[in-house]
């Protein structure tokens, strides 16, 4: 491939500047065809590689001025017309965003342990010390270590089941304040709700403490939600090491210093307090003790310090909470807006729980078309719209392009989950199509991926569903829902989304309860 007319001219320019200088014109000659053959061979090994397809970019920003409020709609958009497999530019860096469930399983499946590893953020690494926590460590044996004391001990299937009084309760003081509104024929504020029956339930099963109790809801309450806003705010930093300067102007990294501050703050004094009062029962452990007693195993190979517990205690706490009231904010708003769906799913709580007067978790799990609706809800609205991103530790291939090492993959689940090619109508509300499409919510059918796949997907998943459906299947036991006086006119709750790393709702969803009549 022959070098640019520009680059030959600046050849020209450099030769005379020597000659002028007084070198000899053989030795120009010399210099002149061994610094282009050199820059010929650089040309060529850059554009030997087969990368994948690109849209035009500009200088600097790359491709960033492409992106929306909502970059999984933008990056969508753009795989539409550039293809599953597409490289952007996000500044500094090459980042290839994957939007087919084929490309997603090679990723996940056959190249996982190459595309192990994440990219340490700002954020991350505030929040996170280091990214010593299980979402963003580094693959390695502190990594498998850690993540396997989640799995085997901290959600084990015996674990979630044990905390099945702390679910009942916080549900059962949901209802009540829904009853007591009904008495006062108010409407409620149902995301308000939602957030706090999963705060409480969340931090008493992680921390010990209901943050609305012994903690105070004012103080602690609203960091869960404060940090995950400001892991889906774009950083100067991430896109552009050299300007982090910026986002000191903008008041982001005071912003992430002063609520990693308050964060940091509060989990010492939960693991103070649990210093304080070790309880040895095992029955009884919540997540701190159970760190804490790993803490002391010298069998495992890895240090246990106080700031990977704090890191792990985090992802427990901050990420179950806000996708748990996400998912939970959806379900609702969608079951609202399809009362055919309603209705069916009316029936099947009240045909389950019978004359009962209570809704046990074992009733849940015989209810097929909740699930049904749960599954669907994830689909259309993933917890993380796009997964967290991952790098490439040594280049590779994917479907005949190259992807260099470090370069930065992110997956949309969103845009899978509503890919035409894998489901029909998929914009679509409709819970019945998983009636026939017995799939998982594993990470093993790769069109349905809402937490993930592979080695890093969400170790939560047993916890997060057994806490969805339980919340939904009350809400629905217990009341009717309509829209309030004020906003009858539009027929349907909104579903416009809110900037974030979590997909939440933009407005919160406020309905009137009407007791259902047994």
């Amino acid at each position: 491939m022959a070098l640019p007319e520009a680059m030959l001219h600046w050849f020209e320019n450099l030769q005379e500047t020597l000659i002028y200088h007084g070198l000899s014109s053989s030795l120009v000659l010399f210099f002149s065809i061994t610094l282009l053959l050199w820059i010929n061979r650089a040309f060529r090994a850059k554009n030997s590689f087969n990368f994948p397809p690109s849209p035009p970019k500009l200088p600097i920003v790359g491709h960033l001025h492409r992106l929306g409020p909502l970059p999984h709609r933008s990056f969508r958009d753009l795989s539409e017309k550039y293809g599953p497999l597409m490289l952007l530019q996000m500044g500094f860096g090459p980042t290839v965003i994957v939007s087919s469930a084929e490309i997603a399983k090679q990723i996940m499946t056959t190249h996982d342990l190459i595309f192990a590893n994440r990219p340490a953020t700002t954020a991350s690494k505030a929040f996170l010390y280091g990214a010593k926590d299980i979402a963003f460590a580094n693959y390695g044996e502190y990594w498998r270590q850690m993540r396997k004391i989640c799995v085997v001990d901290l959600l084990s299937v015996k674990r979630v089941q044990s905390f099945s009084s702390i679910r009942g309760e916080g549900v059962a003081n949901m209802v009540n304040k829904i009853k007591q509104s009904c008495l006062m024929k108010n409407e409620v504020n149902l995301s308000e709700l939602i957030v706090s029956y999963t705060t409480n339930v969340i931090s008493r099963v992680a921390l010990g403490r209901s943050l609305e109790g012994d903690w105070g809801k004012s103080k602690y309450a609203d960091l869960p939600k404060q940090m995950m806003e400001l892991f889906g705010i774009f950083s100067v930093e991430d896109m552009f090491p050299s300007l982090g300067w910026v986002d000191y102007l903008t008041g982001y990294a005071q912003k992430v210093k002063t609520v990693a501050k308050s964060m940091d703050d509060f989990l010492d004094e939960v693991i103070e307090d649990h210093l304080n009062s070790r309880n040895d029962d095992d029955d009884t452990r919540d997540f701190v003790d159970l760190l804490l007693k790993y803490q002391k195993d010298a069998t495992l190979g890895i240090e246990i310090t106080r700031e990977c517990i704090k890191a792990v205690i985090l992802d427990m706490y901050v990420g179950g909470t806000d996708s748990t009231n996400a998912t939970l904010e959806w379900a609702m708003a969608e079951i609202f807006n399809h009362p055919n769906v309603m209705e069916k799913l009316k029936k099947e709580v009240h045909q389950v729980v019978g004359e009962k007067f209570k809704v046990c978790e074992d009733d849940v799990n015989k209810m097929d078309y909740l699930q049904c609706v749960i599954k669907e809800t994830l689909r259309l609205h993933p917890p993380l719209t796009i997964i967290v991103p991952r790098i490439p530790s040594e280049s590779t291939t994917i479907e005949g392009y190259h992807i260099p090492a470090q370069t930065r993959v992110i997956i949309n689940a969103w845009a899978i989950g509503r890919d035409p090619k894998m489901w029909d109508k998929p914009e679509e509300f409709m819970p019945e199509r998983f009636i026939d499409k017995p799939v998982d919510l594993v990470g093993q059918n790769f069109d349905f991926i809402p937490f993930g796949g592979g080695r890093r997907k969400c170790p939560a998943i047993l916890f997060a569903t057994t806490s969805i459906g339980s919340v939904l299947a009350n809400l629905l036991y217990w009341f009717n829902w309509e829209l309030p006086s004020d906003a009858r006119d539009a027929k349907n709750v909104s579903m416009t989304e809110a900037f974030g790393l979590t997909s939440h709702k933009k407005h919160p969803l406020r309905l009137v309860p009407i007791p259902h009549a047994f």
